[in-house]
């Protein structure tokens, strides 16, 4: 989700879903070592509970960064193992560490000596042909004795020569099992499942065999799925918000971002989706594309958004409320 899931856009999920952990995009340790520390991790407080990803492979380096982070305020360290771009590799993490488990281990271990908050991988069932499940297994493990707190795992393979980041999220195969398998191997660890989820239906069968799902782009481009989740698995009583109250509530952040300097499709690209499957959201998607692109932009845009999908949605998800 790298250049997706930045401060703006957690701040509209979060509009959305009181209750999912929200991840930023991947940041690397150079990016904040090196760089603007707090133009990479202010967000806003309504974000929480929120989670960094970053990227490296330095051990000494993710510390200083996982650090920095608690003071921060973030809620858990994440560590990507399953970018499989070329720029990625180039730096040497992402999902070319999965070929290197001790020097992954010597970095979970680092930033969990260095903080107390929890410390997790984000990784794939493999890299090019490694598709022995014992291999996978032998990379959780010795992370599990490093003192990983939870693998959120990505069920294909990296295939890192010939594909692009696009095609690895499409060509390899999903093998859920894999990831079955390995909670079955290690019970006391926590796993979430990711990769081609995209509706209530199959998060449920997942949850039969897994702690958790995460969901990437689906949530994205469809974020008003997210407005189900506290009402079906976080046993949320109060009803959901519909689109329109989420818009509207999006209004004064969006003003604020806009007043201290941000540009209008800053802000707007993480919304065309809000409407999703609905009447009217190719006229919104349309109308905030073209305009928000203007110059001078300003929250007049989305109100106009607003008013006009006023007259085609006033909806609210459907599911109960868990007891």
């Amino acid at each position: 989700m790298l250049d997706w899931t930045d401060r703006y856009c957690r701040y509209f999920l979060r509009l959305i879903s009181q209750h999912s952990l929200l991840y930023t995009e991947m940041i690397t340790t150079g990016a904040l070592l090196h760089g603007d520390t707090n133009h990479h991790l202010s967000y806003d407080e309504a974000e929480h509970p929120v989670a960094l990803q970053l990227g490296g492979s330095d051990p000494r380096a993710l510390a200083a960064c996982a650090k920095i982070a608690a003071q921060f305020g973030y809620d858990e360290i994440n560590l990507n193992c399953g970018c499989p771009s070329d720029r990625v590799q180039k730096g040497r993490f992402g999902a070319c560490l999965m070929k290197e488990p001790a020097l992954v281990a010597q970095c979970i271990a680092a930033m969990k000596d260095a903080v107390d908050i929890p410390v997790t991988l984000k990784h794939r069932i493999g890299v090019d042909n490694q598709t022995s499940h014992a291999q996978l297994e032998d990379f959780v493990g010795i992370n599990k004795e490093a003192g990983c707190a939870a693998f959120i795992v990505h069920a294909r393979n990296a295939l890192l020569q010939g594909l692009s980041p696009k095609d690895n999220r499409t060509i390899p195969p999903l093998i859920y099992n894999s990831v079955y398998r390995l909670k079955n191997s290690f019970p006391d660890s926590e796993f979430i499942i990711n990769g081609g989820i995209n509706n209530i239906e199959q998060i449920t069968s997942h949850l039969q065999q897994v702690d958790g799902v995460m969901l990437g782009r689906e949530a994205y481009h469809n974020p008003y799925l997210l407005a189900e989740m506290d009402i079906l698995f976080f046993a949320h009583t109060e009803p959901a918000k519909t689109r329109l109250e989420i818009l509207e509530n999006f209004l004064p952040f969006a003003e604020c971002a806009l007043a201290s300097g941000a540009q209008l499709h800053h802000l707007s690209r993480h919304i065309l989706g809000l409407f999703h499957g609905q009447p009217g959201a190719r006229k919104f998607r349309r109308l905030i594309s073209e305009k928000a692109h203007q110059n001078n932009a300003g929250i007049e845009v989305l109100v106009e958004g607003l008013d006009m999908m006023s007259n085609y949605c006033t909806d609210r998800p459907e599911a109960e409320p868990t007891s």
